[in-house]
């Protein structure tokens, strides 16, 4: 009798084991993403699901995932639009708003950091906007390379 519950598996990313030199050995062991469907998914059904799974990743890795100066930085849609307002304030005025002062790390190891200079205002900025433009990419990149002939 055939089962009308499907398991889909996707996303396998292998873990590597690092050697003093810096050299990558792939193991038995990864993570993948997983979830079970009733009945046959389509194909249309099964990119829904992993597409939706990967925005899901980048999102998260625009949130939480950026390192500045060995700070954690939040990037919620409110911090990047306050971050840009204070940079663009910073480069209109020349600096005469600065300095300004922006709470990064956790929440159990708050860093408060003063901007004191347009330059450092200016390579946080850029940071921050090549960071998620690296992660929007990288996420574009995994969505192209997706061969959907496998499903």
């Amino acid at each position: 009798m055939a089962s009308d519950r499907w398991k889909l598996y996707f996303g396998f990313e292998p873990y590597y084991e690092v050697d003093e030199e810096g050299n990558k050995t792939e193991t038995n062991l990864g993570t993948w993403y997983e979830t079970w469907l009733s009945g046959e998914p389509t194909l249309e059904q099964i990119k829904s699901i992993v597409l939706n799974t990967i925005n899901k990743e980048v999102d998260q890795k625009i949130l939480s995932g950026m390192i500045w100066k060995d700070m954690p930085i939040w990037l919620s849609t409110e911090n990047q639009f306050n971050y840009k307002a204070a940079y663009d304030l910073a480069v209109m005025s020349q600096g005469q708003t600065l300095p300004v002062v922006f709470k990064f790390g956790t929440s159990d190891n708050p860093v408060y950091y003063k901007f004191e200079t347009l330059e450092d205002i200016s390579d946080f900025y850029i940071s921050a906007m090549a960071y998620i433009n690296k992660t929007l990419e990288e996420g574009w990149n995994k969505k192209d390379n997706i061969d959907w002939a496998v499903y």
